[in-house]
């Protein structure tokens, strides 16, 4: 069968396995809707945490963003990972005894007011939106590539698909939606990294064949071999970085301190029955992230490897099937600018913008419509990052059948987190808004009912938002992180661990916080504001790194804030300190 036969085949099968559950696991009160009644199992709570923290930013575009920034990509890796462990083993367990159904729940809880729990809200909208643009654009591409219809349409189908079981199932059918689809993205992205380890190191491990020698070149190592194809197209070395520290740094912690923030991560924790269960939950997502995380970096290598020996300096006529197909979809793209007929890849920027009409064929040599090449350039290709995992197993020649599972693990990462985030966003509109604010005596059946209208708006929101993205998957992720790391990271970490913090001093830091990172992101990513250029960053820090210093900025002016005002009553001091220690644990002596 070929690819598209076996893609309708699998996706099919996968899609109906989760509207299936769905269906099966349908909520039927609000705390199954929010929360799946509190009664998921560890090891399957941290499948489904492991699905939802798996992105579409980490199944498909990090290993791309790796493969074109080589050792650069390495902020990614630590950002990521560093930032799970640090939420599992710092900030779950505690929010899991608070017991709340939301991250605004327990922020308008702990600081007793309704503003900040207004506030809070905010700023998950401003999270949860950015997160769940990624995830729809990764959707757009794969449907555009492998069931031949444009990104638009792509992004509507997963759209639909999303809709039936997040608006149906709650976090009760997301659940275990998500631990199917945590099977399916993981056997997705192993297979053809084993596949591809063995045909180029020998290897059947991936992590084994990242640091081993070339079976067709003996004696040389693959990064080695990788840094010198990257040097004779005018590169940098592959394991070489290019970024100042002090971005690599503020990245890195960017990336790690958001994680602790994302509130449709934190809200998995509440899912089980107890508190030790969030800790087991944590251990077992952690293992399964480990998979694909260590797996990342070799298939970058793999790829950037196979597409630098497949397409550079060949010409266009004699390209596989696999290239053509890409530039169909608009995400490759090749201009012939010294007329010889074969594609020259080498350092610079090719193409500035794709026109529409990417399908039509110019020239002599079959090139796609292109707009604005730089002519200055020597550099003649346009490869998005995104579709680097997706055309991997392609590129390598593997089987059909591998190439439609990839394409399936793609979806499923996308959707699991897409379905996570939408989530997030109907509770804190019915329960934080609707229930705790607007209208206190709403019944069960009129809350859930909002939160699934809730839902239906922001399915609507977020597919506007994939087919319009600001940029690729893992860099508008990257985004989130920040937005996260700004607004919510110190208010909750100051909730649990600073009983002298009051609401004056939460709030003002989360909108300080939440402001200077909108600031900055709409100067520096959009240009909105005048002088966005990358030279006139602050002390050189890029937008995917500012959410630190907008952190910093939020811890000062809550500290600053809470110390001019009054501190908190003493319900809320000693709800505290029972978050903190465990029932019959000696407290420490205060006078």
């Amino acid at each position: 069968m070929d690819v598209q036969t076996w893609t309708y085949l699998i996706v099919g099968l996968s899609f109906a396995l989760y509207i299936g559950i769905a269906f099966w696991s349908r909520a039927g009160s609000t705390r199954d809707f929010y929360v799946a009644g509190g009664g998921v199992p560890p090891l399957a709570n941290g499948m489904a945490t492991a699905a939802d923290w798996m992105s579409a930013a980490s199944f498909i575009s990090m290993a791309g963003l790796i493969s074109f920034m080589g050792y650069d990509g390495a902020v990614y890796l630590m950002g990521w990972t560093g930032g799970y462990v640090l939420l599992a083993l710092l900030l779950a367990p505690y929010l899991r005894k608070f017991g709340k159904f939301t991250v605004p729940d327990f922020i308008g809880d702990r600081y007793y007011s309704n503003l900040a729990r207004t506030v809070a809200v905010i700023c998950a909208l401003f999270v949860s939106f950015t997160y769940v643009a990624g995830q729809m654009r990764g959707v757009g591409v794969v449907f555009s590539r492998f069931l031949q219809v444009s990104i638009e349409w792509g992004v509507i189908i997963g759209m639909a698909i999303v809709f039936l079981y997040a608006v149906l199932g709650g976090m009760k059918g997301i659940t275990y939606t998500q631990v199917a689809q945590y099977c399916v993205l993981i056997f997705a992205f192993m297979v053809p990294a084993i596949f591809i380890s063995i045909q180029l190191t020998g290897h059947v491990f991936p992590q084994l064949g990242f640091g081993s020698t070339l079976t067709q070149e003996p004696g040389t190592y693959l990064l080695d071999r990788l840094d010198g194809l990257n040097r004779e197209l005018g590169f940098n070395a592959y394991t070489n970085g290019s970024k100042s520290a002090i971005d690599v740094f503020c990245i890195t912690a960017a990336l790690m301190v958001g994680t602790a923030g994302l509130p449709h991560v934190i809200v998995r924790f509440f899912t089980v029955p107890r508190v030790r269960d969030a800790r087991l939950s944590a251990g077992y997502a952690l293992v399964f992230i480990a998979i694909l995380y260590t797996t990342a970096p070799a298939i970058a290598a793999f790829a950037r490897t196979n597409l630098i020996n497949t397409v550079s300096n060949v010409d266009y006529q004699s390209l596989p099937r696999w290239f053509k197909n890409w530039e169909n979809t608009g995400l490759l793209a090749w201009i012939d600018k010294n007329n010889d007929g074969k594609v020259q890849y080498a350092k610079g920027a090719a193409i500035t913008g794709i026109v529409p009409e990417f399908a039509q064929e110019q020239g002599d040599h079959g090139q796609r419509v292109v707009t604005n090449p730089d002519a200055s350039s020597d550099n003649e290709l346009y490869v998005d990052q995104d579709i680097m995992v997706l055309a991997n197993p392609e590129i390598a020649r593997l089987p059909n059948w591998v190439v439609a599972l990839v394409a399936a693990g793609g979806l499923a990462a996308a959707l699991s987190t897409a379905a996570g985030l939408l989530l997030v966003i109907s509770t804190a509109i019915s329960h934080d808004l609707i229930k705790k604010q607007i209208l206190p005596d709403i019944n069960e059946r009129g809350e859930l009912w909002a939160a699934r209208m809730a839902a239906a708006v922001a399915v609507l929101v977020a597919g506007y938002f994939g087919i319009h993205p600001p940029g690729y998957v893992a860099a508008v992720v990257a985004l989130a992180f920040g937005f996260a790391a700004a607004s919510f990271f110190p208010a909750i970490m100051m909730g649990i661990f600073y009983k002298r913090m009051n609401r004056e001093g939460a709030i003002s830091g989360m909108v300080v916080g939440l402001l200077f990172m909108l600031f900055y992101v709409l100067k520096f990513k959009f240009n909105l504001l005048g002088g966005g250029e990358a030279t006139d960053w602050w002390l050189g820090i890029s937008p995917e790194g500012f959410g630190f210093v907008a952190m910093l900025i939020n811890f000062a002016v809550a500290l600053v804030v809470c110390h001019l005002t009054a501190p908190p009553p003493e319900d809320v001091q000693d709800m505290v300190e029972e978050i903190r220690y465990p029932r019959g644990a000696a407290r420490p002596h205060t006078e």
